[in-house]
């Protein structure tokens, strides 16, 4: 169960005009969290992206289902029952057993999934799948949507990081 903070992080997100991604971003945010802080492990980076993008879409976020060839079919399937949860509005206790099962086998994954060099190895290789034109729109959008302030932090931080790689 996402923690409620997590839940408003996300609404916020949305009323801000923030992506869908970024509302569910705040999910995968918290679930790089428990794997840090011991809750449970995962096998991978992706795994544990999976796993908070699942729990964004149960809680409501409106995030599409991986398009045809960019994963399995069941997958696709497990997203789109995600989001149908999510719309019926019926609080679904899950089965205790089968929870516990789940959190079990995750107990038994590591714990690097989560560190820093894992991340941005992954963040790298997705980035490298899209297209330049792409990545740019991102960043553009990214911009807009930031607000005054936190857009002259993010300036600030661009020239520390420049003024490094000068000298």
């Amino acid at each position: 169960m996402p923690e409620k903070a997590v839940r408003r992080r996300a609404r916020r997100d949305k009323s801000e005009g923030k992506s869908s991604s970024s509302q569910a971003g705040e999910f995968v945010r918290e679930e790089i969290h428990h794997v840090r802080e011991g809750k449970h492990g995962a096998r991978s980076p992706k795994q544990a992206i999976a796993i908070g993008l699942s729990k964004a879409r149960r809680a409501g976020v409106d995030l599409p289902p991986p398009e045809p060839g960019k994963a399995s079919s069941e997958t696709r399937q497990r997203a789109k029952s995600d989001r149908a949860r999510a719309r019926s509005g019926a609080a679904h206790r899950p089965s205790a057993r089968r929870a516990r099962a789940s959190l079990g086998a995750l107990k038994h994954e590591g714990r690097t999934a989560a560190s820093r060099k894992s991340l941005s190895r992954q963040a790298k290789s997705a980035a490298a799948g899209r297209s330049p034109s792409d990545r740019s729109a991102a960043s553009r959008k990214a911009a807009r949507t930031k607000g005054p302030a936190r857009r002259k932090s993010a300036a600030k931080k661009a020239a520390r990081t420049r003024a490094s790689h000068a000298s």
